[in-house]
C-alpha cells in the first residue's frame, strides 16, 4: 500500500506555536500524589502554554489545592463528571485559544515535548491532532515492565508505520494536542465509549482530517504497578476498543489503511487470544507440551524493535530484563479482550462506568 502523498514525514524541530495560543487541560480525580509534578512539567516547558487548567473532578484528597499551588488554574465541577472525557469537556467551552492540549494528571513531559508536539500543527493546517511518544515513568514491577516493552514496541514500530501511511490508530489521550475548532466541531471528547481518545481520532479521520505522531515529543505517565489497577485500565481499554469498532466500522471500511489496521486488531483480539488462552494449552495436553513454544515464536520480531528503541535511550539492560514481563502481560491482555468481546457483542452489556486505573 502506498503512503499518503500529503503526509510529510520530516517534522521541523523546535518550531514553536506562540505561547498565547495554547490551552492545556489536565483532568484529575484524586491525583494528589502526581498532580504537582505534572503541572510543573508543563509550566517549565521550553514554550509554556498560555493556560494550564486542572479540572479537579470533585477530588477529596486535596488535588485542587496542590495544582493551584503549583501554578495551574483550577476548575472544580459541582459534582464528579463520571469520566475523563466529562472532566475535559466541562472546561472546553472556556477555551478561546487556537489549540487545546490534553495531558493526564499522572503524566510528566520531557522539557521540549510541548514545543515538538506542536510542530506539525504549526506547519500544516490540514493536521488537526498530534500525539507523542509514551514511556512509563516507573519500570519496577512485573506490570510496569510489561507495559514498558509494550510501549517501546508500539511507539517504535507500529505507530511510525501508521504515521507513514497517514493514519495513526489513536492520538493517545495521555498527551495529545488539537486544533480547538476541530475539537469543538467534533463535539469535544465523546462520552459514548470508554476510549474517548480512539473515538475522537476515528471521528477526525471520517471527517477528512489528518493526525500526526511525533516521536521526538516524549511523555512519562505512571502505569499500573499492580494487577488491581492494571485490570481496571485493561477493562476500560478493551471495552473501549470493541465499542469503537461497533460504532465506527461503517466509516472505517471506507478508509483502506485504517480499516486494515483495525481489521488486524480485531483478528488478533479474537483469533490470537483464543489460540493463546485455549487452543495452545489444550493441544499441549493432548498432543505435545513442545507446542507451548508457540508462545515465544514471535519473540525475535518483538526483540528487534524493542532493543533498537532501548539502545537509543541507553536502556538495553532494562529492556532485556523486562521482556518476560511483556509475555505475561500479553496473555493478560488477551483475557481482558475476550471478556470485552463476549460482554459487548454477545451479551450486549456495554461497559458504561468509567473506572480510574491510571
Amino acid at each position: 500500500m502506498k503512503p499518503d502523498p500529503q503526509v510529510t514525514t520530516a517534522l521541523p524541530r523546535h518550531r514553536a506555536r506562540p505561547a498565547d495560543d495554547l490551552t492545556v487541560i489536565v483532568p484529575a480525580y484524586n491525583e494528589a500524589a502526581s498532580i504537582a509534578d505534572t503541572v510543573r512539567s508543563i509550566l517549565t516547558q521550553t514554550t509554556p502554554p498560555a493556560r494550564v487548567v486542572v479540572v479537579d473532578d470533585f477530588s477529596d484528597d486535596g488535588t485542587g489545592d496542590l495544582a493551584r499551588a503549583a501554578g495551574a488554574e483550577v476548575f472544580r465541577p459541582a459534582a464528579n463528571t463520571g469520566s475523563k472525557a466529562g472532566a475535559q469537556n466541562s472546561v472546553l467551552a472556556t477555551v478561546d485559544t487556537g489549540f487545546t492540549m490534553a495531558i493526564d494528571a499522572d503524566t510528566t513531559l520531557a522539557p521540549d515535548a510541548l514545543e515538538l508536539l506542536m510542530a506539525p500543527l504549526d506547519a500544516d493546517e490540514t493536521v488537526v491532532a498530534a500525539c507523542g511518544f509514551v514511556v512509563p515513568r516507573h519500570v519496577r514491577t512485573l506490570w510496569e515492565r510489561g507495559r514498558y516493552v509494550e510501549y517501546l514496541l508500539s511507539f517504535t514500530f507500529y505507530k511510525p508505520t501508521q504515521d507513514h501511511f497517514g493514519k495513526p490508530l489513536i492520538s493517545s489521550g495521555c498527551f495529545s494536542a488539537y486544533r480547538t475548532h476541530a475539537l469543538k466541531a467534533a463535539g469535544g471528547w465523546s462520552e459514548r465509549t470508554r476510549a474517548e481518545d480512539m473515538d475522537l481520532t476515528w471521528t477526525f479521520y471520517q471527517a477528512g482530517h489528518r493526525v500526526r505522531f511525533v516521536p521526538e515529543a516524549v511523555c512519562y505517565p505512571i502505569e499500573p504497578h499492580d494487577l488491581g489497577f492494571l485490570g481496571k485500565q485493561l477493562k476500560r481499554w478493551s471495552h473501549g476498543f470493541v465499542q469503537n469498532v461497533v460504532l465506527h466500522w461503517r466509516g472505517i471500511v471506507r478508509l483502506p489503511f485504517l480499516g486494515m489496521v483495525v481489521g488486524v486488531g480485531v483478528f488478533d483480539a479474537v483469533v490470537a487470544s483464543l489460540v493463546y488462552l485455549l487452543v495452545l494449552p489444550l493441544l499441549a495436553v493432548l498432543v505435545s507440551p513442545w507446542l507451548l513454544l508457540v508462545y515465544v515464536v514471535d519473540v525475535p520480531a518483538v526483540v528487534v524493535p524493542v532493543l533498537v528503541a532501548a539502545r537509543r535511550r541507553g536502556e538495553v539492560g532494562r529492556a532485556l530484563l523486562s521482556l518476560p514481563s511483556f509475555l505475561v502481560l500479553r496473555i493478560v491482555n488477551g483475557v481482558y479482550m475476550l471478556e470485552a468481546l463476549v460482554t459487548e457483542v454477545v451479551l450486549r452489556r456495554p461497559l458504561e462506568v468509567y473506572e480510574k486505573g491510571h
